[in-house]
């Protein structure tokens, strides 16, 4: 769950969402058990990921960093998730739920190959789109943000992004990443862009 946000938004109701479709992204080894970036704590969001996919029995799309040795990320951030290695693998938690992965190269995955195929001849079958993982304040935003300003550009009002608190998180790095803070100014952030923030979705 995402540390440090006083969860004062209602749970939304599994029979409220019309043609879900959740997005699961980076819960991958390289975020939670091992490697530059990574965090224990957010294994927290496992559990309540895993609940949400068993709710709703839907389609559900994992996203998965899977960056090349030399890649211009890596400017940015400190090397990890590399193609091959066991840190780009979905983690033991979730890998069972498993059916159909886009690999990414940066942090976000609006702009992968595979999402952009996506959105020109899948996404019509959605109404609901559900985004949960890591890392709330990288990943989770820029992707969230970037597929609401897709739907508002192409007036698709029918559709809506929904991130629930308890299947989100961020990774902590004492004095450099404050995992609570960083939580809440991405969820105040969302909100602020029209994106629906819930405390959990409950079946």
């Amino acid at each position: 769950m995402a540390r440090g946000y006083e969860m004062q938004q209602r749970a939304m109701a599994a029979n409220e969402l019309h043609q879900p479709l959740i997005f699961v992204v980076d819960m991958i080894n390289g975020f939670i058990h091992e490697g530059a970036l990574h965090d224990p704590a957010i294994l927290n969001c496992a559990q309540p990921i895993r609940d949400l996919i068993q709710t709703l029995d839907c389609r559900r799309i994992f996203i998965a960093d899977a960056h090349p040795p030399k890649t211009r990320e890596f400017l940015s951030y400190p090397p990890h998730c590399v193609i091959g290695t066991k840190e780009s693998e979905i983690i033991d938690e979730l890998a069972p739920l498993v059916e159909e992965v886009f690999t990414k190269n940066s942090t976000n995955a609006f702009t992968c190959e595979a999402m952009t195929r996506f959105l020109n001849s899948e996404l019509d079958q959605y109404q609901d789109i559900i985004i949960t993982g890591c890392c709330s304040d990288i990943c989770i935003l820029q992707f969230a943000l970037c597929l609401n300003a897709w739907l508002n550009e192409h007036n698709l009002e029918r559709m809506r992004v929904i991130v629930p608190i308890n299947c989100v998180d961020t990774y902590h790095i004492e004095g450099i990443h404050d995992a609570a803070e960083q939580n809440r100014f991405a969820l105040q952030n969302m909100e602020a862009n029209g994106i629906i923030i819930v405390s959990a979705i409950e079946g």
